[in-house]
């Protein structure tokens, strides 16, 4: 039985470390590896390896260790599966998995631990060891993201600000066609994803535009995400995506923008024009971070900005 639990275990953590290193580098494949490698630790390999250890100690005062243990490992593994794939309301576990091992287990442990006298200190030092470095390791989930690319994405986004400052000097034509009327639309909507989700920063457009940098949690992702579910809309995303399928549809059928057409879809970041796509959410607003989710916010109205003058 012992020997099975060992294949079981190098076998699960293949499983992890190679749907780990699909995950780093974006290969097909990760989040599914991920999946059911920590899901098989957690729910089959954890328990028999405890309870395998448990009946070969016989000492009966340790099963409430043995029981938070498992407890501890099932909470905190499950917060990193659901933060890797930015699964909804990973932030709130992963918030709670980062103290559970010191508030709960570490205490459960020193304790058991202390009424045996032939216990080596050393392995003391060793679980301590391992609870600091699965802390530094959930801080690295957390953040998710390098502070250079945070900084490149404000750069970026001043940028897109001036585009559209210097477009809004333009002399003022009036226009009336469906196409300019349908991006004024998609632009409204743009701008109420932009306050939904500065507001939940606690900054105003005025203040993000002049001021960069001033983002609560820049770094994490699904922030956007979460903030406009929470505002009601689900999918998250739908209208936006919504309304710039309709756009490039109308741009096809309209004589002057059939070129312009073509490019549409890549410049607005949307694929399948005759259907949902279930990946317009998560490129843009689930597994980028907030920062970015911004950025493209920005750069997408400067780009129906230019669109539409362009054609005055």
């Amino acid at each position: 039985m012992k020997q099975k639990i060992y294949i079981l275990g190098a076998v699960t953590t293949l499983i992890v470390f190679t749907g780990a290193v699909l995950k780093i580098q974006h290969w097909p494949g990760a989040a599914i590896l991920l999946t059911i490698g920590l899901v098989t630790m957690v729910w089959i390999f954890l328990p028999l390896a405890l309870v395998n250890s448990y009946k070969a100690n016989k000492i009966r005062e340790n099963l409430s260790l043995y029981i938070v243990t498992y407890i501890t490992c099932f909470v905190v593994f499950m917060a990193m599966l659901f933060k890797i794939q930015h699964w909804p309301y990973a932030g709130v576990f992963l918030t709670i998995a980062l103290p559970f091992p010191y508030i709960v287990f570490l205490p459960v442990f020193l304790t058991a631990t202390s009424k045996n006298k032939n216990f080596n200190i050393y392995n003391v030092v060793f679980v301590l060891s391992l609870l600091a470095l699965n802390s530094v390791f959930s801080v690295l989930l957390a953040l998710n993201v390098s502070k250079s690319r945070v900084e490149d994405s404000y750069s970026l986004s001043r940028n897109y600000n001036q585009i559209e400052k210097a477009i809004s000097q333009l002399p003022e034509v009036n226009s009336k066609s469906t196409v300019s009327l349908k991006i004024d639309e998609v632009i409204k909507i743009v701008d109420d994803y932009e306050d939904i989700i500065l507001r939940s920063q606690a900054i105003s457009r005025e203040q993000w535009e002049t001021k960069k940098g001033n983002l609560i949690r820049p770094e994490f992702p699904a922030v956007a995400a979460q903030v406009l579910e929470a505002s009601g809309e689900s999918p998250v995303g739908i209208k936006l995506e919504t309304a710039l399928k309709s756009l490039v549809t109308m741009m096809e059928s309209t004589k002057g923008y059939e070129a312009l057409a073509k490019s549409a879809p890549v410049i607005f970041h949307v694929k399948n024009l005759g259907e949902v796509d279930s990946d317009f959410a998560y490129r843009n607003f689930i597994e980028t971070n907030l920062a970015w989710s911004l950025i493209y916010l920005d750069g997408l109205k400067a780009n129906l900005s230019l669109i539409k003058a362009s054609f005055k």
